[in-house]
């Protein structure tokens, strides 16, 4: 079977859920047995999102092979349970790098480098790239950013020209739009989308499938107008309303047969395969049952300094994940750590049935982690450190256990006395900004007996995706684990400590490496089911 292409764009507005639907379309033709791929193309001239502050893009999540990618990429994963790699991530600054690199070395003869072709050329290679690796029956490709962004237009030009190459029946363009509400005139209005459509016939692209986003229901009238206005078939016109979960969405779209019209389209029969996909639908069905049949609550608390729901978003998810298994619904309280003091920490925290004590970068915000780690330690309540957050349980018990008050990371405190967190040596003389992080997925030896290797089912090793750049200092570890914190976790190869946890508390771990890109849907991550399982009991 040749490869098939299905590019989805956007326009209106941003933040309307391409990455969803991507991410849908792409556990629909999955579970149909069809082998699959989703790919981000973002318009932005940084060379990955590595370096953006989480504000200004949310969470930057990382993939096995250690590429910063958008979090949309997170989402691909959760629904699909396919891990992506770099050839899933690039952006314009990735693109322009290698055309740069490339006119250096001379490759181009001495020619005028150019937007068209030779920029348009590499966006298209690099989209036909994951197809070049593996056999892939379908590549699904999402473009950031908004129809209309000058950004976009290479990428616009790229896609036009690839539709024409490979023909009808290879390539395909599904076009999210907006339908706003507009409550003084009880009305809801299709112009957006008519113009919106209009902008991309523009570009020479003409949409075979438009799915509207939407807060309300859109009837057949309005359906049949959208249809009529922008050369689309009416049965390919889906809406995307709001609902309670994202995870409901793939199921939304199932019933609205968006895959099937893709299939039909491309000249293939989704009756072929429709069996194949009710049979693997099925565990996402009990997925959604446990989770709409959780009643009861656990409240978690998220120490951290970015006050933005996308910052920690597949924290956000695995902690969902775990809850459902657990038949809780797990509601979480943002704590900005800047503000937790001493006098404040009891009133910010003892409501909460466990604390993750969340990653980052900088120092800003970590003192507050700190008297949480502290607050949590002392009075059993069960806390999960993650990176950072690992990394200030290990300052804290420093501090406090070893008797070291001016204990601290080198990161934070290039002075301290006391470097219990420190950069291996031959990572200090490196300046390009990212050069001296650990990316990407590294092993680790668990020991056995640990409550950690009891967590993952008492498998002696793990393979877990990092995104650090300090790490325990190993002078530490013997004085460390006679007053009570055990390093359970180590790296066989660089005999760096993974893991850190203290048997004699309820529940108390932290990780160096960041476990919640591996939760799935399907699949949660060991981690925090047991964490979420010893804030239930707690509770």
């Amino acid at each position: 079977m040749e490869t098939h292409y299905i590019f989805i764009t956007g326009g209106v507005t941003s933040s309307l859920g391409k990455g969803i639907i991507s991410a849908s379309l792409g556990k629909l033709l999955h579970a149909r047995g069809y082998k699959i791929t989703i790919q981000k193309f973002d318009p932005y001239i940084n060379i990955d999102p590595g370096t953006l502050n989480p504000y200004e893009h949310g969470e930057c999540y990382v993939t096995t092979d250690g590429q910063e990618t958008d979090l949309d990429l997170g989402h691909y994963e959760r629904f699909t349970g396919i891990e992506t790699t770099s050839n899933n991530s690039v952006t314009t600054g990735r693109i322009y790098q290698s055309v740069i690199e490339r006119e250096r070395r001379g490759d181009y003869l001495g020619k005028t480098i150019q937007v068209v072709p030779h920029i348009t050329d590499e966006i298209k290679r690099r989209i036909q790239l994951n197809a070049g690796k593996e056999s892939f029956d379908f590549v699904i490709t999402e473009i950031g950013g908004t129809i209309g962004d000058i950004e976009s237009q290479p990428f616009m030009e790229a896609i036009r020209q690839l539709r024409w190459e490979l023909g009808s029946t290879r390539a395909l363009s599904i076009h999210l739009t907006y339908v706003p509400y507009l409550a003084a005139a009880g009305e809801l209005k299709t112009k957006p989308t008519q113009t919106s459509v209009k902008q991309l016939q523009g570009l020479g692209i003409q949409p075979e499938v438009l799915v509207l986003r939407t807060e309300h229901t859109l009837n057949d009238e309005l359906r049949n107008k959208v249809a009529h206005f922008c050369n689309v078939d009416v049965e390919a016109v889906i809406q995307s309303q709001d609902l309670p979960s994202i995870y409901e969405v793939p199921i939304n779209m199932q019933a609205q047969g968006l895959d099937a019209i893709c299939l039909k389209k491309m000249g293939l029969n989704p009756e072929d395969t429709r069996s194949k996909q009710q049979e693997e639908m099925a565990p996402w069905h009990c997925f959604l049952q446990k989770r709409n049949n959780a009643t009861e609550i656990v409240h978690i608390g998220l120490v951290g300094k970015y006050d933005l729901q996308d910052a920690y978003k597949s924290i956000l998810e695995s902690l969902a994940h775990a809850g459902t298994y657990n038949n809780r619904k797990v509601k979480t309280t943002f704590i900005n750590s800047e503000f937790i003091t001493h006098d404040n920490v009891e009133e910010k925290l003892s409501s909460m049935a466990g604390i993750v004590i969340c990653p980052g970068f900088g120092q800003r915000g970590i003192e507050g982690k700190i008297i949480a780690a502290a607050y949590t330690r002392t009075r059993n309540i069960p806390t999960f450190g993650i990176c950072l957050g690992m990394q200030m349980m290990v300052i804290e018990f420093a501090r406090n256990v070893l008797g070291y008050a001016d204990a601290n990371s080198s990161e934070m405190d290039p002075r301290t006395m006391h470097n219990v967190i420190d950069m291996m040596e031959e990572q200090k003389n490196i300046t390009q900004m990212g050069g001296t992080m650990r990316l990407g997925a590294y092993d680790c030896a668990l020991v056995k007996n640990s409550r950690t290797w009891e967590a993952y089912g008492r498998t002696d090793h793990i393979r877990e995706r990092h995104r650090h750049r300090y790490e325990f200092n190993n002078r530490y570890m013997d004085e460390c684990e006679s007053k009570g914190m055990k390093c359970v976790g180590i790296n066989p190869a660089a005999n760096l400590v993974e893991i850190v946890e203290i048997p004699s508390h309820r529940w108390y771990i932290g990780t160096q490496f960041h476990p919640e890109y591996s939760s799935t849907v399907l699949h949660p991550h060991p981690l925090f089911m047991d964490f979420v399982k010893a804030c239930i009991w707690k509770h």
